[in-house]
């Protein structure tokens, strides 16, 4: 498949840091987003009567690799606007509530599906502790008879174009799955939340309620299965849950990022869940990914 990127900046700038003979070097990653096409045709996104269609992607990276989380637009659902979010009211579970899913019938194969459908409740929980918003963050029960995955369907790997849950971990893929991200993002991504927006009758995003913002039907989570993935050690299936569920839940990436030089690994200031790669085991909400989080859901279902 032809890969279509924009441009990509990737600043290192040296600075006077030294440990040693380890010198860290600031990573200044461009902001404007990527953007890139899906191999399917517009019409192949089309869930019956309802229109839905992928918006973007954003990923998380190992550290090792060096590369930095980033986030992707697709081109043809119009790339001018770069917010969106839930809808009170136009949530399709019929609540303003926002549900979740976990796909057992796609488990690690490191991992038992309970251990792994166990740390992502508590990744959920996690977000729905949170003191400053009442989102209502609830499970919907796995089914067989359930078969998701919008992304994965679109790209050839399985599932179904109908709405399941607000925010749904769609479980493990194969590695060439992620290829199809980035080049070889096998390689290094972990996993990547998907955002799927309502479409009106001609294709085009909508804003119903006229905030400036795309309107969101549903998020997809995939983990990337050609890692090893644990339970309490690296790579930690909770924190990586909790990473992309916050992405699930409208929060971007956040803190700056240093390659360190001698190893190549990334260290990051102030460190976070809401990092673009993986720094270690995470579980808890620092102070910054609250106030992201109390930024986008405070004043829920109001806004």
């Amino acid at each position: 498949m032809q890969k279509t990127f924009s441009a990509i900046v990737l600043l290192i700038l040296a600075f006077g840091c030294e440990q040693g003979d380890d010198v860290l070097r600031l990573v200044a990653v461009d902001d404007s987003p990527i953007f890139r096409d899906l191999p399917a045709s517009a019409s192949a996104r089309r869930s019956r009567d309802a229109k839905y269609d992928v918006l973007a992607a954003e990923y998380i990276t190992s550290g090792e690799s060096g590369q930095i989380g980033r986030l992707i637009f697709f081109k043809d659902v119009g790339n001018k606007q770069l917010d969106f979010d839930f809808v009170p009211g136009l949530t399709l579970d019929g609540t303003n509530g926002v549900s979740y899913y976990i796909d057992e019938s796609r488990p690690s194969e490191d991992l038992s599906v309970v251990l792994s459908s166990a740390a992502i409740t508590r990744a959920m929980n996690t977000w729905e502790d949170v003191t400053c918003s009442q989102p209502s963050i609830y499970q919907t029960p796995f089914s067989r008879k359930i078969s998701t995955g919008f992304v994965s369907k679109l790209l050839g790997y399985g599932g179904s174009y109908e709405y399941v849950a607000d925010v749904v971990h769609a479980g493990w893929l194969p590695g060439s799955f992620f290829d199809e991200l980035a080049e070889d993002g096998s390689t290094y991504i972990l996993g990547v939340t998907f955002t799927i927006i309502f479409t009106d009758e001609n294709g085009d995003p909508v804003d119903t309620d006229n905030n400036g913002k795309y309107d969101v039907a549903w998020r997809e989570i995939y983990y990337n299965d050609a890692f090893a993935w644990a339970d309490g050690r690296h790579y930690d299936v909770e924190t990586i849950a909790l990473h992309e569920a916050g992405h699930g839940l409208s929060q971007g990436h956040f803190g700056s990022a240093f390659l360190d030089a001698g190893s190549g690994q990334l260290h990051f200031s102030p460190r976070a869940v809401m990092n673009a790669a993986y720094s270690g085991i995470q579980t808890q909400i620092t102070e910054t990914d609250n106030a992201g989080h109390c930024s986008n859901w405070s004043s829920w279902p109001e806004n």
